[in-house]
């Protein structure tokens, strides 16, 4: 599923190409996403003027014309398809359709630039939500703040944790918790922490936890420079890959040499362990 990285560069795509614009058409194909899009949805977007974006967790708001938001989910499988006016406009004009596969929903911009929202497994969303209620939609409300703002520091992160008995690795995959991580991130970023992913979330404070939040957004900002990972069926709105998979450090990399550890026989390498059912990357040498 896109984490926090892939879903800021898909925004900031989107931004660039929407913000300040108006929708000239939307054509949703398909109304039973995760969940049933609200009727009227189309209609709503149509002729709205695109104001602004906004990212929270995992979820893309876009913001319209008279005080609605889209509330977008990409899910497991969601991409956004981004054709440039010019190549749209010359596909129109020879009366061809743009058959793409699973496109659930079409944007035309004033300017002619088509933005498709592909999702061959259904499980992302679309809603409909005034702008002033954001962060009491439903998918919202119960978020907890952005690792990249400055409410995230050591001292929330230490009450947040606080008594907690589960796996630092579970506690941080909690979007109440934090907002935004999924399962490569929470890997990479306990391991530039040092600290094991099987160590108890409450004893995740003071030192430690002040190692782990400039280790959690190094980790992110780094990947929304590189334009997020590219696993399985994420690309980057233009069509081209994330490239930050060529610098994990952990994730994916079993049986692999850690880069801390000194080597000789005391370094066993990566170790791939299964927690909550998802796969765990770590340095037992070097994470405690």
């Amino acid at each position: 599923m896109p984490e926090l990285p892939e879903v800021e560069t898909v925004m900031r795509g989107l931004a660039g190409r929407l913000e300040g614009r108006v929708i000239r058409s939307a054509d949703l194909r398909r109304a039973d996403l995760r969940w049933p899009v609200p009727a009227g949805f189309a209609v709503r977007l149509t002729g709205a003027r695109v104001e602004n974006f906004r990212r929270r967790g995992k979820y893309i708001l876009m913001r319209l014309s008279g005080g609605d938001s889209v509330v977008l989910h990409l899910g497991m499988s969601g991409r956004i398809n981004m054709i440039p006016a010019p190549v749209a406009n010359a596909v129109g004009l020879g009366g061809a359709p743009l058959p793409v596969l699973h496109e659930h929903l079409v944007l035309v911009s004033e300017e002619g630039v088509r933005i498709g929202f592909v999702d061959p497994r259904r499980f992302g969303s679309l809603d409909l939500v005034p702008t002033e209620n954001e962060d009491t939609h439903r998918l919202l409300a119960g978020l907890g703040p952005e690792p990249l703002e400055a409410e995230f520091d050591a001292k929330h992160l230490s009450a947040a944790l606080a008594g907690r008995r589960t796996p630092i690795k579970a506690a941080l995959l909690d979007q109440g918790i934090v907002a935004g991580l999924g399962n490569i991130y929470v890997c990479e970023a306990l391991f530039r922490a040092g600290i094991s992913p099987r160590r108890l979330a409450a004893s995740v404070a003071g030192a430690r936890a002040e190692r782990l939040v400039p280790a959690i957004r190094q980790t992110l900002t780094e990947a929304i420079a590189a334009g997020g990972s590219s696993l399985r069926d994420y690309v980057q709105p233009s069509g081209e890959l994330g490239y930050f998979q060529h610098a994990w450090k952990v994730y994916g990399r079993p049986g692999e040499a850690c880069e801390r550890c000194p080597g000789g026989a005391a370094c066993q390498g990566i170790d791939r362990i299964v927690q909550s059912g998802r796969s765990t990357f770590f340095c037992a040498r070097t994470q405690r």
